[in-house]
């Protein structure tokens, strides 16, 4: 691929954005014609992912490049900046968008019930998909805060959508903390314009370390706090359990794959680019130690397999953060090649308890029992993404977790050692706790499940005599096989992704390429692509 068609290639990635605004535009004048707003919307986001791959390729042959939106070059005006993370970031969640779209289109034509999608899903989830992308792409803070917000007020009203109480309240707690998340978020970006007349973080990544130390702390406090809120990090993931559950399973599966991991990358940036020494490492393995550990404490005390399934998400954030707390490049490797894992595996599982819960009429693991040997397919869709979550090998999972511990035992801290046996406690009890939904929900006789002392309602019993009767469409189990075949490849071919979570690792460390692909060839790094001005 000569020069000239990977600037072609990167300059493609405004589309990443713009592509699902146009498409939620379309979709909701045909608010009327859910079958027209289904096509926009599958095919908006397979044309997008298309574009992604390209872009994709691009950044894995030549590395950082940047586009500067109507010439404006920076740090004057808004650039989108692609490199290896960026890139590997984008694919992996409009791959997983994708899945959810299908599914959800599946269980709109399947359900007439509340949780299936109403005319104002499709477009409301492209304007999602949209904030997401452009939190991938964003070159400065501001931008990146343009992102956050597009993506919170979309994800607030897939949350509600339904308008029942346990939705509303959950909307409204998620709600809250997303403002004061935003809120710190922006008084952060106004501090850091004060003192240092930019927001372009490549611009930033230079001047921010001539402040003084006090106010590059304060700076870097504030900037931890909002993002740890958002990627739901101890002690700021308390409103976490109480929102995703509440939600349709396909909002569930993406708010759990995706939004998190926006504020993960948040700080990944955060860490590498803006902040790169080592003053907040020990800040950040204390942190992640205990959202592992808390995390995986809450999740074996839940009989709800979604509210299980949201204290694990929890801890496994803590992987990601302490990758970056132990900051060596093996680590930080680890990280990039653990968030495209735990993305593609987590999202993958919450669709497959939605279907657990078609299937069996609810999640709770008191009232489920013999779903292996009703539906044998079902048993293998839980137990293979459930085993990569656990991290046994030789899945992905596992492999990830091996390069986060590599990268602790080389750094040997004390607070390093404490992680990794943070980090095999956690990697157990994930195992103990899927186990434990596997045993109650497929291996139990149903009968069993009908405890004498559990609360069985009138609609309960209908659901569980529906229960035997109901078979999985196959437009819900196709993209459900689908993503979970995503979660498989990450493991047949991580050779392959190690070698490309190694090359973004150097780069997010050197700093230099991201650095010199917006701000030109004068800082002196080698191998950038430039500077691509957009008309």
């Amino acid at each position: 691929m000569d020069l000239l068609s990977v600037r072609d290639l990167v300059s493609l990635a405004p589309l990443s954005v713009t592509l699902p605004f146009l498409g939620a535009a379309i979709a909701f004048t045909l608010i009327r014609h859910r079958t027209a707003q289904q096509v926009i919307t599958i095919v908006t986001l397979s044309v997008t992912l298309i574009i992604e791959m390209l872009i994709l390729i691009a950044a894995w042959d030549q590395g950082a490049a940047s586009v500067a939106l109507g010439g404006w070059l920076p740090p004057y005006g808004i650039n989108l900046v692609v490199d290896r993370l960026s890139a590997l970031m984008l694919v992996v969640s409009t791959i997983v968008s994708l899945a959810v779209l299908i599914y959800a289109t599946g269980q709109g034509a399947t359900d007439d019930s509340r949780d299936g999608p109403i005319t104002i899903f499709h477009p409301t989830y492209l304007v999602l998909v949209a904030g997401v992308s452009n939190a991938f792409l964003a070159g400065d803070l501001f931008n990146l805060f343009v992102g956050f917000e597009i993506l919170l007020t979309a994800s607030y009203v897939l949350l509600t959508m339904g308008s029942t109480g346990p939705r509303v309240r959950a909307g409204v707690i998620y709600m809250v903390v997303s403002v004061i998340s935003s809120a710190l978020f922006l008084i952060a970006i106004g501090m850091i314009y004060s003192a240092t007349g930019t927001v372009n973080m490549a611009d930033l990544a230079v001047k921010l370390a001539d402040l003084p130390e006090p106010t590059q702390m304060i700076l870097h406090l504030l900037l931890v706090v909002a993002f740890g809120i958002k990627a739901a990090i101890f002690p700021l993931a308390f409103w976490l359990p109480d929102s995703y559950p509440t939600a349709p399973a396909p909002v569930t599966a993406v708010f759990a794959g995706l939004l998190t991991k926006v504020g993960v990358y948040a700080l990944i940036r955060t860490e590498t680019l803006l902040f790169p020494s080592d003053k907040f490492n020990d800040v950040l393995l204390t942190i992640a130690s205990l959202t592992m550990v808390v995390g995986i404490l809450g999740a074996i005390a839940q009989a709800d397999i979604k509210r299980m399934l949201s204290f694990t998400l929890i801890s496994h954030i803590g992987y990601m953060i302490y990758g970056l707390g132990v900051a060596n490049e093996i680590a930080v490797a680890a990280t990039v090649y653990y968030v495209a894992h735990h993305i593609v595996v987590q999202t993958g599982l919450f669709l497959v308890v939605g279907l657990i819960e078609r299937r069996g009429g609810s999640a709770n693991l008191e009232r489920l029992g013999g779903l292996l040997k009703i539906s044998p397919l079902l048993a293998i869709l839980y137990f293979i993404p459930a085993m990569n979550l656990a991290g046994i090998p030789p899945f992905s999972g596992f492999l990830g977790k091996v390069g986060l511990l590599q990268g602790g035992i080389a750094v040997n801290t004390p607070l390093g050692w404490v992680g990794l046996a943070a980090a095999i406690v956690t990697s157990v009890l994930t195992l103990l706790a899927v186990v434990r939904v596997w045993a109650r929900a497929f291996w139990r006789r149903p009968e069993d499940a009908l405890r004498p002392d559990a609360l069985i309602t009138t609609t309960d019993e209908k659901r569980i005599r529906y229960f035997n009767r109901t078979i999985l469409h196959p437009v819900l189990v196709a993209p459900t096989i689908a993503l979970i075949a995503v979660g498989v490849s990450l493991t047949i071919f991580a050779s392959g992704l190690f070698n490309y979570s190694g090359q973004a690792a150097r780069d997010i460390i050197l700093r230099t390429p991201y650095i010199e692909a917006v701000l030109g060839d004068d800082s002196g790094a080698n191998g950038s692509v430039g500077v691509v001005k957009e008309p």
